[in-house]
């Protein structure tokens, strides 16, 4: 792979007493745990945002959806659907309808320790990483390599230890298992080992999914506890624009319902590439998929956590390739979830998958306006918020540091502001002006100073002065010893260690701190 230019390599002793000062600025400081609100955009009006939807029940009943699996039109043609003479699977309007009626408008996505669940179907919004990227940035040559099992377990350390990322979306797709069912599960055990926040995965078949299941009983304590409170979901894109399913997906994603594991059912099409070149056509295709797969999951089990996925991404149209960084793309996902909005379900949807290749300014503006839109226009989850480069196709620790303190100015930014009698305080107010003539003492401004205010810890607000002297880092040098600070730390056990034994003994996981090696060597399942 092309080599990028390698950051200045320092001399280690300056590098640890940096480190130490750093440390010495951040001590004692508590997690900040910010409740963001969204939903307060919408570029789609209710009349036009009906018109969709009755495009998509058009499509849906139609045109309808081709290779359907026999379980999907089992249960489709029981409820009223049929088979068109070409053999595609067709959803009637008052079968879509009922599904709408029936499906759960508030779910919530649990975490291992508390403090850490998402509750969906309201003005939350939480952020977090995703993807499935082939390679990842490594922190040493600074160049890109395959992707493997510890840098999987290392992401979810380092994601773990960063306030203003929500949950754990599996960001990579490791290549050091040959077998579909042996990458599943060890992917899924690497997650939950590095990370008590929810954790969202992938499954290829459905007896991936069983076994994927099994290991969330075992680490729940039983089938019953894990089914109360779920803390692993699956992604699951059972479509493959336009309008055919993924018969295998499909079978995963009814199988989830079936397991009790809650299922993001996701359509991932290309505007004006699988899906219409229009913003219009591309939300109407979209959603008539994503309707189509969340009749699935309410027919295979009615209380079944479903969360509305709809994630259309911009194509380039001079290259054919996708393009998740521009002004159109947010736009874009702002009016798919808009359609989520105007059915009020829990959704989720993919927002920050910028199209630079590092953690630079191109990687921030893009990921921002995207993110910001996102959550604007009222996703409960965005995936891919943290974390991933060159249009999902890369991944790198130090970005998720970065987009730490990204996301964290954007949730700051969209918390409720509150005008009391207190935040007013007229008496102080009139008390500073007729005698120091400033605020800067006032016991008020002190008392507030940790309270109200987000001081970033990667971001750099010094004099160029002090800046200099320091070494005159960039934000991905800092980012770089933060993350080599998080993965030096002795990581306290989020799984007992002999019940972790048993788990790895009985299902054949391998450890996944010590899985593979960056020289690419590793188990091969």
């Amino acid at each position: 792979m092309r080599r990028m230019k390698p950051m200045r390599l320092e001399d280690e002793d300056r590098r640890t007493r940096r480190r130490h000062r750093r440390a010495d600025r951040q001590g004692g400081e508590q997690a900040v745990h910010l409740s963001a609100t969204g939903g307060q955009l919408s570029l789609v009006q209710p009349d036009a945002q009906h018109a969709i939807h009755q495009a998509a029940l058009t499509l849906l009943a139609e045109t309808g959806l081709s290779d359907a699996p026999a379980k999907a039109i089992d249960l489709v043609t029981a409820a009223g659907g049929w088979l068109s003479a070409s053999g595609r699977l067709c959803f009637p309007p008052d079968l879509v309808e009922q599904t709408l009626t029936v499906a759960r408008r508030k779910l919530t996505l649990h975490g291992r320790r508390d403090g850490v669940a998402l509750h969906l179907g309201g003005n939350n919004a939480y952020v977090g990483t995703g993807g499935a990227s082939p390679v990842f940035l490594d922190i040493d040559t600074h160049t890109y390599r395959h992707a493997m099992l510890t840098d999987l377990y290392d992401a979810a350390r380092v994601v773990d230890a960063l306030d203003h990322i929500h949950f754990f979306s599996r960001p990579v797709a490791i290549t050091d298992f040959d077998d579909p069912l042996a990458m599943d599960i060890n992917t899924a055990w690497a997650c939950l080992s590095g990370t008590a926040k929810h954790v969202m995965v992938s499954a290829s078949t459905p007896e991936s999914v069983d076994a994927i299941a099994q290991i969330a009983y075992a680490l729940a304590g039983s089938e019953a506890a894990f089914r109360a409170a779920p803390f692993l979901s699956l992604n699951i894109n059972h479509v493959v624009p336009p309008m055919r399913f993924d018969p295998t997906a499909a079978l995963v994603l009814m199988r989830a319902a079936e397991c009790g594991i809650p299922a993001m059912v996701n359509t991932f099409g290309q505007l004006g590439a699988s899906s219409p070149v229009t913003i219009a056509g591309c939300v109407a295709q979209t959603t008539a998929e994503t309707l189509a797969g969340l009749v699935l999951v309410v027919l295979m089990a009615p209380d079944a956590a479903a969360i509305f996925g709809p994630r259309p991404m911009i194509t380039d149209l001079r290259t054919g390739a996708m393009s998740g960084g521009g002004g159109e793309q947010a736009k874009l996902t702002a009016a798919a979830i808009g359609m989520a909005r105007y059915y009020g379900l829990p959704n989720s949807t993919i927002a920050g998958a910028t199209d630079s290749k590092i953690p630079d300014a191109q990687s921030g503006y893009e990921k921002c306006l995207t993110v910001t839109m996102a959550l604007q226009a009222g996703a409960d989850i965005i995936t891919q918020a943290a974390g991933a480069q060159a249009s999902l196709m890369g991944a790198s620790l130090e970005a998720y540091v970065i987009d730490n303190e990204m996301l964290g100015s954007i949730l700051s930014a969209h918390t409720a502001i509150d005008v009391s009698i207190e935040t007013l305080n007229l008496e102080g107010v009139q008390a500073a002006i007729t005698g120091d003539g400033h605020f800067l003492g006032a016991a008020d401004t002190l008392t507030r100073m940790n309270s109200d205010f987000l001081y970033p810890k990667i971001g750099d607000r010094r004099s160029i002065e002090e800046w200099q002297e320091d070494g005159g880092l960039s934000i991905w040098d800092r980012a770089n010893e933060h993350v080599r600070a998080i993965l030096d730390t002795t990581q306290v056990k989020l799984i007992d260690p002999l019940l972790a034994a048993n788990i790895e003994a009985h299902f054949g996981l391998h450890p996944p701190a010590v899985g593979s090696r960056p020289d690419g060597a590793g188990p091969q399942g």
